[in-house]
């Protein structure tokens, strides 16, 4: 694990904590390039009224629109858990270059009292896009983080 990484990791963390704050489920996320945020989002599904605005696909959804880039390959999306199916789709569709996340989805189900499965591989796996992926960067904050929030909420 890189220094990079675990920087940019530390602020979807806190993206994470301040979508708890500002009304939503813990979900934060960051998008890099060339070793400079560029944008960064929180899960925002009960405030925007939208089950569909996860953190990555807000961010996603945003950005190419704020910015009419549509081509991330050259983008690092880092995200505090990892990427549902419909997120992981849209980091297929933007080709996104790399994807760093922390928890992951099968420890988030987990918590959930659920089984799991390792989403983003199985959409990449499954796809003409494939980014380059990290997993488990700052791990054990990532999980506390779903901890705390989902030890006294439903999820959805």
């Amino acid at each position: 694990m890189c220094s990079k990484d675990t920087f940019f990791m530390q602020k979807a963390i806190e993206l994470s904590k301040a979508a708890v704050r500002n009304g939503n489920e813990p979900f934060g996320a960051v998008l890099v390039k060339d070793g400079e945020v560029v944008y960064t989002n929180e899960n925002q599904i009960y405030t925007m009224h939208d089950p569909t605005f996860h953190a990555e696909a807000g961010l996603i959804r945003r950005f190419c629109a704020e910015t009419g880039i549509t081509d991330l390959r050259e983008y690092t999306l880092y995200s505090s858990c990892e990427p549902c199916f419909m997120c992981s789709g849209a980091m297929v569709w933007v080709k996104l270059g790399r994807l760093v996340y922390g928890a992951s989805n099968t420890e988030l189900e987990e918590i959930l009292g659920n089984d799991g499965c390792n989403c983003s591989k199985m959409v990449f796996d499954n796809s003409f896009w494939q980014p380059e992926v990290t997993a488990g960067v700052l791990r054990e904050q990532a999980i506390e983080v779903l901890k705390d929030y989902f030890g006294d909420h439903e999820k959805g």
